[in-house]
């Protein structure tokens, strides 16, 4: 008798520490794995190196990186010239919406992931956003996740002819830091290979001060440990 096979995801895959531990739990429940990164104009592009080598270790079903100019519209410091804010400690970090908020840019990437899970027959796709230890994106909430699979089995084929519906899974949404990674360390994450700056150096290095190297840093500290980043 013929083995069944594995349903197939398609995981959002950025390089960093919360999208590795989504590839990997997506990995831990069966799936066959299909992960899709983005080359939007970021300066911390030296996360799709990172990307490239945690699916080929995972041994993702295929990877594709997608290029999209997002820094042609400005209005992040991710993709322009604004400085990004640096911070001594994690307690720092602001309220509110911040400069490193890259408009739509979760939309505009589910919004791919999901074109592709549909030529795909794919029914699920993950992807690593997280409402605790975040930095006030409006795109990383559960409302936004609930509202956007609303939309996605109103705008496809699988969601109109019944054949399906489609899944946008975000497990990592109500955890802290400090858990993701927890999760990610008993999945056998290597989270050196992982890399979360939004401002690293020339060499790829974490600057270690930004928002997300602090939340980053914040995590493994709660836990005893030191990043290996």
């Amino acid at each position: 008798m013929a083995k069944a096979s594995a349903k197939k995801c398609v995981v959002l895959l950025s390089g960093g520490l919360d999208s590795t531990t989504v590839l990997a739990i997506a990995k831990q429940q069966g799936y066959e794995l299909y992960a899709i990164s983005f080359r939007y104009g970021q300066r911390h592009s030296f996360e799709l190196e990172r990307a490239s080598r945690t699916a080929a270790k995972v041994g993702v079903a295929a990877h594709v990186i997608v290029d999209i100019n997002l820094g042609q519209f400005g209005g992040s410091a991710l993709t322009g010239a604004m400085p990004v804010p640096k911070h001594d400690s994690a307690e720092q970090i602001g309220e509110g919406i911040p400069v490193t908020y890259v408009p739509a840019r979760n939309t505009v990437f589910l919004s791919l992931a999901l074109a592709w899970a549909e030529t795909l027959d794919a029914r699920d796709i993950f992807l690593g956003v997280n409402a605790l230890d975040y930095s006030g994106y409006p795109d990383c909430r559960p409302e936004f996740i609930e509202a956007y699979e609303r939309m996605a089995n109103l705008a496809t084929k699988a969601g109109v002819d019944g054949s399906g519906a489609i899944r946008i899974h975000a497990p990592l949404i109500r955890w802290t830091k400090a858990e993701i990674i927890q999760e990610g360390l008993k999945l056998g994450v290597d989270y050196s290979d992982t890399i979360s700056c939004y401002d690293p150096d020339e060499h790829g290095k974490a600057c270690g001060h930004c928002d997300a190297c602090l939340l980053r840093q914040r995590g493994f500290a709660q836990l005893g440990l030191k990043d290996p980043a």
